[in-house]
Parts: structure tokens; C-alpha cells; sequence
């Protein structure tokens, strides 16, 4: 008898093959094997363990199963889905159904828990007509209500019973599920060649692809115009902060200065030359410290290497004060000053011989002296204002000149640090953008790849989906022509 049947079995199989080898006969097998088995399922409190249990002991020479019990590549030879009475099947549910029956045409819609709910006949109206407006196979699945575990009376499974042992003993049953099987099978294989052929599963990839390539690009432009801004305004920010720091210590060493010559003494004025230098010389030094730090600081903050330091400056050449060339200045000093103590010495005579006619002589000497001690007075006194004088304006002159010096110390080091910074950032903006070249040339090298790949799936799906829909058309036309094996 299970000989019998299970020949029947292998025929009907073999039957439903040969309406796909009979167009593509590179098809022999749809995937699954299809399990001796009747598969109960169905949503959470639905019922399903209740009816399982039932129908287990209701047809004990059937074997009943849950979808953990089959293995992959399994498939039931039936599925009976257990909806509640309590309210109409959702999304979830559809979607449950649609996966325990992908490989399996025999599908009966099974509303449990009829006694407790009087409006069951309703829901079970508008499951029906949910499911057959989700699919047409679902438009032919038969539904019954059944009471497996009832709070009173006996379990109300006998149609349900009745139903499954007829369609289990159809004979077309097992031909029917096998092109059920290939359905599913073709429609999985067509939607890959469709999806392959579209590149649509390398889509996600392509666009990230060439969001990452430009944003490289991207990003590559904004860093160039930012380091060369950057560049740009530091440079320009060192000449002015620079040239101010230069002026103010020109400025501070001829107050300095003038004020050391407003106070000088006769015995500091032949030193104080040598002491001028001396302070030209750390004002020179001090410039070109301030240049070096502030440049450090710069290339640090440029993320560069510091320029190379030229040898240390040297000082401008100082002109000497001109205190030795004034001969005629002297002469005319000379006579003044005697003129003046002459005076003193004629009204210091004339006053002390009216007071004292004895003491004429003495009045004479007297006046002299003090004549020629107020010549000597005026004369070294008009001597030292006359170089103070020109002692301030020789400060003002090599300040003068000091001050162009640093100027221009300051304007040739600016302007090689931006040429040596320019120049190493030049070799930084090669280095990055040989990088970003070689990662766009490794996405554009998988760009292709992908484009290569999309055509070549592209035309696979040209050539293998025409016999796959042919095939397609035949298992339906089967299938949705036949419609004996499932009207209810």
C-alpha cells in the first residue's frame, strides 16, 4: 500500500518536473523535498498547540509537526493556520502564513475558539477575503471553524478532519505542492537575476562609494584653500606684529638714549659712542629673537618644519657723532667767553675799589680770577650743551637708521619663511594629494568592478529570465488553471 502511494508520490513529482524541463531542462529540482509531514501554525494564542494536539489525536496515522520540528530544504505535504476568532488576522499574520506556505499548495485556514466567539463566521469572512486579496492562491484556500479545547462540551474538529483526510488523499496533491515549489523557486530565482541585472544589492555600496569620492575631492579642495589662507594670513599677521615690535624697540632705545645724552656729563661723552652701538647692537638682537619665535611659532601652528635660521644679523653702520669738527664754534666760544669774563672781572674790580680804594690791586686779582673762572665756566659749559646737542641729534639719526635696518630684517626674514613655509607646504599638499589620488583610484578601480559585474548580471538576466518566466507562466498556467484540487 505505501509502495503504491509512495509511486504515485514519485510520478506526480515527476510529472510536475517535466513541465519545467519541458522549456528549461537545466532545471531539475525546485530546492526542497517535500516532507510527509502536515504543518500547524499560526500567531501567538491563536489556538495552533490546541488543534495540533487534536488532530494528533483525532488522525494518529498522520504525523502533525511545528515549524521548528522541519529541518531547511523541508517542506509540509500540507499547513493547516490557526487564526483566533477574537478578531481578524493582521500584517504579521499574513506574512506568517505567506512563509509556512511558500513551498506548499494544500493551505486550510483554520478559525479556532468558535464557542467562545458567536461572530467567528465574520472574522472568518473577512480573513478569507483579506488573504485573497494579499494573493491569488489564497483566493481557493478553504477555511473552517473548529473548537479544539472547549470550557464546555466536546472538541468541534470533525470538518476539520474530514477536510484535511480528503485533500491528504488527493492524488494530484503531491503534483500540485511540487509546482507550488517551483513557483516559489522561479520567482526567487527571476527576482535574483532581476535584482543582479538592476544592481540593486551593489547600490548601497556604488553610493557610498561615491559619497566617499567626493567627499575626498571634497575635502582635498577645502583643506588646499584653508592651508593656503592660513599661510596667507600668518604671514601677513608676522609682518605687521613684527614690523610694530621692530618700530617700538627703535622707539624705546632713542628715548632711552636721549635721555642718557640729556644727562650726560663731560667725562661719559667719549664713552657713550661705543655705549650707543652697544645698545643698537641688542636692539638688532632682540629683533631677530622676536623673528625667530614668532616664526617657531607660526610653522608650529602651520603643523611645518620650523625654516632654516639665517646666520645672526649684523649691525647697520653707524656714522660717529660729529663732536671734534667745529674749530670755528670753539673760536667763537673762546671770544664770548672771555668777553664775558672780562665784563665780570671790570665790574668786580670797579665794585670793590668803590667800596674799598685801598684795596685797588686786590680788586684787580680779585676780578680777574672770578672773570676768568665764569670764561672757563661759560665756555666748558656752552662746550657740553653744544654736545649734548649733537649727541641727540646723532641718536636721532642712527635710531633713524636702526630703525630701516630692523625694518628690513624684519621684511627679508618674513619673506624667506614664506618662501621656505610655501614651499614645504607645497611638498605636503603633493604628499596628501598623491593619497587622495590613490584612494580615488582604488574606488574608482571598484567602481568598475561594479559596473562590470551589474553589466555581465545585466545581460545573464537578458538571456535566463525569458526561459525562467516561460517556465513561470507554464507551473501557473497548471497551477491557477486546474483549480479542482483546492476550490472548498
Amino acid at each position: 500500500m505505501d509502495t503504491a502511494r509512495d509511486e504515485a508520490v514519485a510520478d506526480a513529482v515527476a510529472a510536475a518536473d517535466a513541465v519545467v524541463a519541458a522549456i528549461d531542462p537545466g532545471l531539475n529540482s525546485p530546492g526542497v523535498e517535500t516532507r510527509d509531514a502536515v504543518l500547524v501554525a499560526g500567531p501567538w494564542l491563536a489556538g495552533s498547540t490546541s488543534v495540533m494536539a487534536a488532530l494528533r489525536e483525532r488522525m494518529p496515522e498522520t504525523t502533525f509537526v511545528e515549524s521548528t520540528e522541519l529541518v531547511a530544504g523541508e517542506a509540509p505535504a500540507a499547513v493547516v493556520f490557526v487564526v483566533s476568532a477574537a478578531a481578524p488576522i493582521t500584517e504579521s499574520d499574513c506574512a506568517l502564513i505567506d512563509l509556512a506556505s511558500r513551498y506548499t499548495d494544500l493551505v486550510i485556514g483554520v478559525v479556532s475558539k468558535i464557542d467562545a466567539y458567536r461572530d467567528w463566521r465574520d472574522v472568518r469572512d473577512a480573513d478569507a477575503e483579506i488573504l485573497s486579496g494579499r494573493d491569488e492562491r489564497y483566493e481557493r484556500m478553504p477555511w473552517v471553524g473548529v473548537s479544539a479545547a472547549p470550557d464546555l462540551g466536546e472538541p468541534q474538529l470533525d470538518e476539520l478532519v474530514d477536510l484535511l483526510s480528503g485533500r491528504l488523499a488527493d492524488p494530484d496533491m503531491a503534483r500540485r505542492n511540487r509546482l507550488r515549489a517551483w513557483e516559489t523557486r522561479l520567482e526567487a530565482v527571476i527576482g535574483r537575476y532581476e535584482a543582479d541585472g538592476s544592481g540593486a544589492d551593489r547600490q548601497a555600496r556604488v553610493d557610498v562609494l561615491r559619497e566617499r569620492r567626493a567627499e575626498v575631492a571634497r575635502a582635498r579642495r577645502l583643506t588646499r584653500t584653508e592651508r593656503s589662507i592660513a599661510l596667507r594670513s600668518q604671514m601677513q599677521q608676522a609682518r605687521v606684529q613684527l614690523g610694530y615690535f621692530a618700530r617700538n624697540r627703535c622707539n624705546s632705545v632713542r628715548t632711552e638714549l636721549q635721555e642718557d645724552v640729556a644727562g650726560i656729563s663731560r667725562r661719559r661723552i667719549a664713552t657713550f659712542e661705543e655705549y650707543a652701538r652697544q645698545r643698537a647692537g641688542e636692539v638688532v638682537g632682540e629683533v631677530d629673537e622676536g623673528i625667530t619665535a614668532h616664526l617657531r611659532g607660526v610653522a608650529t601652528e602651520l603643523e611645518l618644519p620650523l625654516p632654516e635660521l639665517p646666520a645672526r644679523p649684523e649691525v647697520p653702520d653707524l656714522p660717529s657723532p660729529p663732536l671734534k669738527s667745529r674749530t670755528p664754534e670753539t673760536r667763537l666760544m673762546l671770544v664770548l667767553g672771555a668777553g664775558f669774563g672780562l665784563g665780570v672781572a671790570v665790574a668786580v674790580s670797579r665794585l670793590l675799589v668803590g667800596a674799598a680804594p685801598r684795596l685797588a690791586v686786590a680788586g684787580l686779582v680779585v676780578g680777574a680770577v672770578v672773570g676768568l673762572l665764569l670764561a672757563v665756566w661759560v665756555v666748558g659749559t656752552r662746550a657740553l650743551l653744544h654736545d649734548r646737542a649733537v649727541l641727540d641729534r646723532w641718536v636721532g639719526e642712527i635710531t633713524t637708521t636702526l630703525r630701516s635696518a630692523v625694518e628690513q630684517l624684519v621684511a627679508t626674514r618674513v619673506l624667506a619663511a614664506e618662501s621656505a613655509l610655501t614651499s614645504e607646504q607645497a611638498a605636503r599638499e603633493e604628499t596628501d594629494s598623491a593619497a587622495a589620488a590613490e584612494k580615488t583610484a582604488a574606488m574608482d578601480a571598484e567602481l568598475r568592478e561594479h559596473a562590470i559585474a551589474t553589466a555581465r548580471a545585466a545581460a545573464q538576466r537578458d538571456r535566463r529570465i525569458p526561459p525562467l518566466q516561460r517556465a513561470l507562466d507554464a507551473v501557473r498556467a497548471d497551477l491557477y488553471g486546474n483549480s479542482d484540487a483546492t476550490d472548498e
